[in-house]
């Protein structure tokens, strides 16, 4: 099982993440590492996991404040997602391997639209295929003590404009652009990784950082760039069980574009995420997160969650 966890750190694909004012989401935790699915000789494996995010506190700021503290065209209220996200792995035995991973989005949003006095209710629900990520890898380095073996590399790739950008609610209105299924744009992804096991039973730890750029706008809609950071522990709890902690951080620009919200998008965001993994056999394992929020400061207005949940499970094909 040792083996299986120090290569897991070779998946080389960060979940997708998207802040933006009426809350569209997914979770930032690592699971690529803490799954013990990715292999250092050629084979394939598999990730599926769900994700709960009820973002229903609007903050300013670094502050909670109520729905309509701070008045806006729209009064965002509550952004429900429920995320599935699939990711495909596989390593070709000489330490290059690519990793391919589909969102399917089941997101329910509300917000107020203050109408010349009025104020009226508007919501969006929907079931989306979102932006499809082909991300390669390279293992550049693998070396350490016998009794503290330690694995490093690099990846790129790319998010797809596969998701729809024109989603409408039963009144024919199109929902911003930040809550849609897709960013309409082709963004470029980089980053590194590395991964050691510390000289005691069955623990480990690794870092690792991402970058993020879309290389076009799309109907006047261009995402904010964004750098995500995490550092992760993991310590085994006799054969199956291991409890796991991590550190995820996030800094998003601000949307541009005619069709964007670049007053109320963007931000930094700190969580800390404790979780455990149980290995049903050598091949498959079960795992879960909180993600509790630390720290959030946002771009004007915007939805946050104080915490999400994730249920998983991993395995080699």
């Amino acid at each position: 099982m040792k083996r299986l966890t120090i290569a897991a750190s070779l998946a080389g694909l960060l979940p997708s993440v998207a802040f933006a004012s009426c809350g569209a989401a997914f979770c930032t935790v690592n699971t690529n590492w803490t799954a013990q699915s990715a292999l250092v000789d050629a084979g394939s494996s598999y990730d599926l996991r769900y994700e709960f995010i009820d973002q229903d506190q609007p903050f300013a700021g670094s502050d909670k404040i109520a729905v309509g503290q701070i008045p806006h065209h729209h009064d965002e209220v509550s952004t429900l997602n429920r995320n599935l996200v699939a990711t495909y792995s596989r390593s070709f035995g000489n330490g290059w391997g690519l990793s391919i991973s589909a969102p399917l989005g089941d997101r329910d949003h509300v917000h107020i639209h203050n109408h010349h006095g009025e104020k009226v209710n508007e919501q969006w629900k929907f079931t989306e295929l979102g932006d499809i990520r082909a991300v390669g890898r390279y293992q550049f380095f693998s070396g350490g003590e016998a009794t503290a073996p330690s694995a490093g590399g690099v990846m790129a790739g790319l998010k797809l404009p596969t998701g729809r950008t024109t989603v409408a609610n039963d009144a024919g209105d199109v929902g911003e652009r930040s809550m849609q299924p897709g960013t309409g744009t082709t963004d470029l992804i980089v980053g590194a990784f590395y991964h050691q096991t510390l000289m005691v039973s069955d623990a480990s730890w690794f870092a690792q950082a991402q970058y993020q750029h879309a290389l076009n706008s799309h109907d006047a809609y261009k995402p904010g760039a964004q750098f995500s950071a995490d550092l992760g522990y993991r310590h085994g709890l006799g054969e199956r069980f291991g409890a796991q902690v991590q550190l995820n951080f996030v800094h998003k620009s601000a949307d541009k574009g005619a069709s964007a919200e670049p007053a109320d998008s963007g931000g930094r965001f700190v969580y800390v995420s404790p979780g455990l993994t149980y290995a049903i056999s050598s091949n498959l394992q079960v795992y879960g997160y909180v993600q509790q929020a630390l720290y959030r400061h946002v771009n004007g207005v915007q939805l946050t969650a104080d915490r999400a949940f994730l249920l998983g499970i991993t395995g080699k094909l």
